[in-house]
């Protein structure tokens, strides 16, 4: 029970496209003989931002309005600053079209700029009023010859101060209804250009607080070119050495990957020195969701990038999940849902082995948050359910931190109160949870969930 079904550098590892693979520099001529840029820009007149429309409308310009010194690395079509998402199969294959070797274990991976052979997405609508940039496009399949996505990519982005806010939103439409294994998605994908190689973050247990940032640098020893770090205070940046870069900012969003690969200190957009930062979750994406999240790019020095955040609201840090049509961005292990929209719970099969719901990355401290309130119901042989936590502390799942509870098998509506503050492993910063409702399932099982929440809910009974 206390194992991780998929390790999460696994899941990390197969759900990242390698900017300098083979096929990124084999088919470097083709990107070149694409069309030339057709721009649409954005300049409040402290920062200018450009969105290529013969590149899917993804972001290839960001600078000081008076600057010709662009951050956005362009070097091949997997780059820029875009929209990209993950499914299965794994490898994907449509007709006779193969992914290459080095890609086959990308699976279904539309992006918004083009595909690895130098085809360019669709732009199907385009509006620009000075104040608000939007561009929809038909995004194409990323390591597949000439394959357009079964989906569409919206973006809607505004200008503020030295930030670009950013809305994004993908509606799939699948012809594959096939539901596969959650994957970590890119939200989104962001490179930058040589100089930008100090790749900073908060990575401490007392966030908001000005504490030191953290330098990351890919271990010793870790396969490719990147690496994970959870940031507390839901952003990080990649510098140049003064310090002054950009910074990513995801609300809400404490999983972070990235790095820097090739030669640090030089390079422009299209060079192959580049560094990369996307926020994401590990999320399933239905044939048909509407998949939407929101994140800012904030040009500046680390202290200013530092302080745009601190100046806005954020999001309630102790566990607040209420499932009417979205998953919240929690997932499942050995186990299946019956797909997007939810109809007002999450109603989830248990018919295998270990099942597993698992949380997004969160932060809050124990004692804000000593109960946890789970109104659910049940339907299984089990009698024991078991709710695990991960700590600033220890990263991973143990049963060292986890606490066993009754649970009903009735089908009946249940509000459960779970006493986290009784177990010794349940102290300070908190940073996810996982809930085991049995230890396997049978035909006809099931749990389904309207909240989990460290406030009672109303309807407690």
């Amino acid at each position: 029970m206390p194992r991780s079904s998929v390790s999460w550098l696994l899941i990390y590892a197969v759900s990242l496209a390698c900017p300098l693979g083979a096929s990124g520099q084999i088919k470097k001529d083709a990107v070149d003989q694409a069309p030339r840029e057709r721009m649409s820009y954005l300049d409040n007149g402290i920062i200018r931002l450009g969105a290529d429309l013969n590149k899917g409308g993804a972001i290839t310009w960001l600078s000081k309005s008076a600057g010709d010194e662009n951050v956005v690395n362009s070097y091949d079509y997997g780059r820029q600053i875009q929209m990209s998402y993950y499914s299965g199969p794994v490898p994907y294959v449509v007709g006779d079209k193969r992914p290459a070797e080095h890609w086959r274990h990308i699976g279904w991976n539309p992006i918004q700029t083009g595909d690895d052979f130098g085809h360019a997405s669709r732009v199907l609508e385009h509006r620009n009023d000075g104040s608000t940039l939007y561009v929809k496009c038909v995004p194409m399949q990323w390591p597949l010859d000439d394959v357009p996505g079964e989906c569409t990519f919206e973006c809607w982005i505004t200008l503020d101060g030295a930030a670009a806010q950013v809305r994004s939103r993908l509606n799939n439409a699948r012809t594959d209804k096939t539901q596969y294994p959650a994957r970590r998605q890119e939200l989104p994908a962001v490179y930058v250009n040589g100089p930008y190689h100090r790749l900073m973050a908060y990575t401490g247990d007392q966030p908001f607080t000005g504490g030191a940032l953290t330098h990351i640098v890919k271990p010793a020893g870790e396969p490719g070119p990147w690496t994970h770090w959870n940031s507390a205070e839901n952003w990080s940046a990649l510098v140049r050495d003064d310090d002054w870069g950009l910074g990513v900012w995801h609300p809400g969003c404490f999983s972070f990957g990235g790095g820097f690969a090739g030669p640090p200190g030089k390079g422009g957009p299209h060079d192959v020195p580049t560094g990369y930062i996307s926020p994401g979750y590990v999320e399933v994406i239905d044939w048909n969701i509407r998949h939407e999240y929101r994140y800012a790019l904030i040009l500046g020095t680390l202290e200013e990038i530092r302080q745009y955040v601190y100046r806005h609201p954020r999001p309630r840090s102790t566990p607040d999940f209420h499932f009417q049509r979205e998953r919240q961005h929690w997932h499942f292990v050995n186990a299946r849902d019956a797909g997007w929209p939810l109809q007002g719970e999450w109603r989830v099969t248990l018919d295998g082995d270990d099942p597993q719901l698992i949380s997004p990355d969160g932060f809050w401290q124990a004692a804000d948050a000593p109960t946890l309130y789970l109104r659910a119901a049940y339907r299984g042989r089990g009698q024991r359910a078991e709710l695990f936590w991960k700590t600033f502390a220890e990263p991973g799942f143990s049963e060292r931190n986890s606490l066993k509870f009754e649970i009903e098998g009735d089908g009946e509506y249940h509000t459960y109160a779970i006493p986290l503050a009784s177990a010794s492993g349940y102290r300070g910063a908190i940073t996810a949870l996982r809930l085991d409702p049995a230890p396997a399932g049978g035909e006809g099982d099931f749990i389904a969930i309207r909240s989990i929440t460290s406030a009672a809910p109303a309807d407690a009974k």
